[in-house]
Order: C-alpha cells, then structure tokens, then sequence
C-alpha cells in the first residue's frame, strides 16, 4: 500500500483553494485546509475531499495571526503526519485607488496575502529542510507581475508573494525543496463572480482566449508543479492567464 503523504492548502474551503485540495486529494495526498470563516462551504470542501479517498483536517485559522498558523500545522501533523506539500491559496481584495485607500485596507490586504504566506511557509520549511524533500506552491496573481490599477495594496502583496518565494527557492533548493509560484488571471471564483457585470465584460475583452479561467484549470497546473513531473522546477512564476498578459 502506497504511503499518503500530507498537503496544507490555505484557503481551501472555497474557490482555487477547493479545487485545489480537491486535485491534490485525487493524486493520493491527505489534505489540511485552513479558511477563515464559512463552515458550511468548508464542510463541502471536507466532503468533496473525502470522495476522493483522502483523509482530511480542516480548521479556521488566520492565516495573518503568526501563532494561529503555528497552531494550525501542529495540529495538522497531530491528525494526518508530516507535511509533504504546502499550497498557499488564501487571500483578499480591497480595491481602491491609492489616494482613496483606507490604510486599514491596505494593511489587511498586506497582512493576509503576504503576511500569511510567510507564516505558512516559516511554519512547515524546517520540517522540509530536515526530511529534505518537499514542495511550495504559493499562489500569486497576473497582478503582481503587471500591477492592476486599484490595486496597489492587492498587487504589491502578490508581488511579495513572488519575490519571497524565489528567494526562499534558492535558499531551500540544496535540501530537495522546490518552491514555485502560480500566477492566475480571471478565474470564474466567488471573487469574480461578484464583481459588477460591466467590469465583468471589460475584463473578459482584456483576454485573447475570450473566456475566464477555471478553478480546476489552476489547480491541474499546481498538481503538476506538486508532481515529480515537475522534478526540476523551482523558483519559477508561471502564469496562467488565457494571454491577458501578452
């Protein structure tokens, strides 16, 4: 019998994060999710997880509360073992201008997306380091590659995502430890969902593919990056976008 091994995915009870968890469960992984609030949609993720055959923890944490996070892995690994796999997921928007931004906006924005990436991957890496093996997937945005307007705290954030995680590619890579980053454009989440139709139709003329992505479409390319497919790659941002970018 195949040993399962454990993934964290942050942000899992809904969106990217769900199909996410939902992918890596069907590769053979037992999954741990975090959110920070919504039970019932986690309680959906937890079900579709577990139709896979995987094993699952799932727990609200803060991903910016540094010893919530701290928490959250120890008590993962109690259930479910030793991380194998980290994918970061969670994040927010508060979109403004730059001169109309509330610095709470900015702040939180910050604190989630960045901050909390930090806190997951400070928490797991040394346990990596010392089993030497294992894999980061942090999910940034088109945003932090190009900058969207109103989105400066949203886009300064992703682009720390980036910068971080190719610093701590190189400083882990020596140890069997692959660290890449995930880059969406539109994908059809909750978060887009809500935006107003007409910034729905002007971001979908923006795409040359003409459509908006799909959650599973990101989760398949972090299943890969996961795999030994992708046993050389590190340190790399990958985006996945329908052309937006070209």
């Amino acid at each position: 019998m195949t040993e399962r091994r454990l993934a964290i995915v942050t942000g899992g009870s809904r969106g990217i994060g769900r199909a996410v968890a939902v992918q890596l469960a069907a590769d053979g992984y037992d999954i741990a999710f975090c959110y920070r609030s919504g039970a019932q949609a986690a309680a959906e993720t937890e079900k579709l997880v577990r139709e896979q055959g995987a094993q699952v923890y799932h727990a609200p944490c803060d991903v910016a509360d540094h010893a919530a996070v701290k928490e959250f892995v120890a008590r993962a690994t109690e259930a479910l073992g030793d991380v194998h796999v980290l994918v970061n997921s969670a994040g927010i928007v508060r979109d403004n201008p730059m001169v109309l931004m509330p610095v709470a906006d900015w702040n939180s924005v910050i604190e989630t997306n960045l901050n909390g990436t930090f806190n997951f991957c400070h928490a797991v890496t040394f346990g990596l380091m010392k089993r030497k093996a294992g894999v980061i997937v942090n999910l940034s945005s088109i945003a932090g590659v190009y900058g969207h307007a109103t989105q400066s705290n949203y886009s300064a954030s992703k682009a720390g995502i980036q910068a971080m995680s190719i610093s701590l590619a190189k400083e882990v890579a020596s140890y069997g430890i692959r660290v890449n980053v995930v880059a969406p454009g539109f994908i059809e989440t909750d978060m887009t969902e809500a935006l107003p139709e007409k910034l729905r139709a002007a971001a979908l003329k923006q795409i040359p593919m003409k459509r908006y992505g799909g959650a599973a479409e990101v989760a398949d390319l972090v299943s890969f990056l996961v795999s030994d497919r992708a046993a050389y790659i590190t340190g790399e941002v990958i985006q996945i976008d329908g052309g937006v970018a070209l």
